[in-house]
């Protein structure tokens, strides 16, 4: 997946998940490690860094 599509993607989860959005990338990435899907995990932890990249920093 190329980059504009990872944050293509990662815009439309965040829209559509809002908080959520960041937690459910990792439980995919995570679910495609165990299957050994290194290529599929490594596009869910872009889009999970994407994300987070969106939400911007944590606030107290």
């Amino acid at each position: 997946m190329q980059e504009a599509e990872i944050h293509t993607y990662a815009r439309q989860l965040f829209e559509a998940r809002g908080a959520k959005a960041a937690a459910e990338a990792a439980q995919k990435a995570h679910a495609f490690e165990e299957k050994g899907d290194k290529e599929q995990s490594r596009t869910w932890r872009h889009i999970e860094a994407a994300i987070k990249l969106m939400r911007g920093p944590n606030q107290s």
